[in-house]
Formats: C-alpha cells, sequence, structure tokens
C-alpha cells in the first residue's frame, strides 16, 4: 500500500507543550527558526528550535488555538524541551505548560471528509511531505477518534511510519536529527527556516551558512540490495579508508523492493549514485554493504 494514497498515524505520544500569555508570539518567535506569522488556528508548520552555536535542541511542530501555541515533539525531548523553553523566559508574560497526557494527536492522509461525533481541533500540516490534516483530541477521546478515522482510511503502525517516513526523505529527531546537526544539513531549510523573519536563538549561524552556501555534511538517501543499519560507517570503494558518511536510519521498502535509509557524507559531496562501501563498526567481521546515494525523496525513478 501506498500511505500517500489514504493512511492515518496515532501521534498521540509525541511531546505536547501549551504556550501561553500576552507576549507568547514576540517570545516563541523569538526561540524557534521559522516564522509564527505562519500558523493559524487551521494550519500549522514545522521548526526547529537551536543553540547559540545554530546546532539542534529540536525539531518541533507549531500550531495554535486562538488562545496559546501548541508545540509537539519527538517523546524523547519530554524532558529537556520545556526546560530549553523556559530558559529564555525573562520578564515575558509568558507560561509553559507541558499537556502531554491530556491531548491525543491523529495524523491522517488521504481522507475526504471524516465523520467525528466528538468537538476537537482540525488543522492542515506536513510532516511526511504530504499534506495533511490533523486531529487534536483529548486524551479520554482517543479510542473513539481512532475507530471513527479507521472507519475511512487504513492505520499505519510506528514500524510502517517510520518506514514511510524514510522513504519521504523526512529526517526525524534521534535518529538522523541530533544536537550535533544544523538545519540547513539535514535539508530543512525550505520547510523549517524563515530567512527574513525577525532575531532567534541560533540565527547569525544559519544566516552566515546561508550567505557562504557552504555545509560540512548533508543529509542524503541510500538504496541497496542488503539490508543496512543505522549506525553504519560508509567509505568510498577502493579509497584510502577514510570514512567519508554514515547511515543514521534504515528500512526494508515494500513498496519499492529495496533496502533504504537515510544518512550523511561529507564535503566533498558525491554524485547521485556513486557507490559507497557500508560497515558496522562495533562488528569487523560483519560483510561490507553496498549501497549508492540516491535523490530524496526515494521513487520508482531514481532506485
Amino acid at each position: 500500500m501506498n500511505p500517500e494514497e489514504g493512511a492515518f498515524f496515532d501521534l498521540s505520544a509525541r511531546t505536547k507543550l501549551r504556550i501561553r500569555g500576552q507576549d507568547r508570539q514576540r517570545y516563541l518567535n523569538g526561540q524557534i527558526t521559522n516564522d509564527l506569522g505562519k500558523v493559524t488556528s487551521s494550519r500549522g508548520m514545522q521548526a526547529c528550535v537551536l543553540n547559540a552555536k545554530g546546532k539542534m535542541d529540536a525539531d518541533v511542530f507549531v500550531s495554535e488555538d486562538g488562545h496559546g501555541f501548541f508545540i509537539d515533539a519527538e517523546p524523547d525531548l519530554r524532558a529537556s524541551l520545556q526546560p530549553r523553553l523556559e530558559r529564555y523566559v525573562i520578564a515575558d508574560d509568558v507560561e509553559c505548560e507541558d499537556v502531554t497526557a491530556q491531548l491525543s494527536i491523529f495524523h491522517v492522509i488521504g481522507a475526504a471528509s471524516l465523520d467525528l461525533a466528538c468537538e476537537c481541533r482540525l488543522i492542515n500540516i506536513d510532516r511526511f511531505g504530504v499534506e495533511a490534516r490533523e486531529i487534536w483530541g483529548t486524551a479520554a477521546q482517543h479510542d473513539e477518534l481512532f475507530e471513527a478515522i479507521a472507519a475511512t482510511v487504513p492505520f499505519y503502525d510506528r514500524e510502517e511510519a517510520e518506514t514511510f517516513r524514510i522513504e519521504q526523505g523526512i529526517p526525524r529527531w534521534g535518529r538522523d536529527l541530533s544536537p550535533e546537526i544544523l538545519p540547513p544539513e539535514a535539508n530543512l531549510e525550505s520547510r523549517c527556516i524563515d530567512y527574513e523573519k525577525g532575531c532567534y536563538i541560533g540565527q547569525e549561524v544559519i544566516s552566515r551558512m546561508k550567505m557562504s552556501g557552504q555545509r560540512a555534511k548533508k543529509l542524503v538517501g541510500f538504496a541497496g540490495d542488503v539490508p543496512m543499519e543505522a549506525g553504519m560507517k560508509l567509505f568510498q570503494i577502493g579509497g584510502e579508508g577514510k570514512e567519508v558518511g554514515w547511515i543514521t536510519s534504515a528500512t526494508r521498502s515494500k513498496r519499492f523492493g529495496k533496502e533504504i535509509g537515510l544518512g550523511y557524507i561529507k564535503r566533498p559531496f558525491f554524485p547521485n549514485k556513486f557507490k559507497l562501501d557500508g560497515r558496522d563498526p562495533n562488528d569487523v567481521t560483519r560483510p561490507t554493504v553496498r549501497v549508492e546515494i540516491v535523490d530524496l525523496p526515494f521513487t520508482r525513478g531514481n532506485l
């Protein structure tokens, strides 16, 4: 099956923060790489939260309900994201509340209409490189919403969602995104960065990267016929044994009949279809995996 033709995902486990207070827009705009002016009660957006060196503290999605902003992020960020944001609340009228346990999130692709009996918040958002609708309800509404959506489109579990994410070339926090990554290195400029907005933490570094056009590494796709694994180091075939990249995510794509993955290659960058050797640094006896660099997102035309 192709999720782009219709699917829904349960994202209720994600970290969820609510930002309220009279200064919430000015304050939050100073913390994220994208422009909050793009967010409405019916549309959300993706952004990054950076440190002063321009490296990532979090990859987030932002929405609002007219009374405050909602930030959602990977579950692993629950312990660190709220303290990171509150660190810069000085004399602002801003309240940051963890509402993770209070809310459910369902991400729906391809459903023309949904018969929802309960009251919930609906927004348009792109998480997988595909325009979709999102349903935010209370935790108590979770099962009711799940059944209502499942009557219209098929459910994709966590493993299937991960495969779809990789097929779409979308980096994920904890896999392809980490505190060592600068957003342009992960191809996040068009999705997460607004170069015309006001100042935010880390902006100077990101602006310098845009002006120079330089980056030390970049996120690319890899494809092969043998399973690859996150953590594999990549070496140029016939080279001098110098590491030129690494794999961060990997899966078997039934849709394309290929082993595919995401990862980084270092400068100087290699052209697409360039072949590399993937090796497990923790098991030198394991056979080498041959992979080639592929355009993102993955399609039948580039595999």
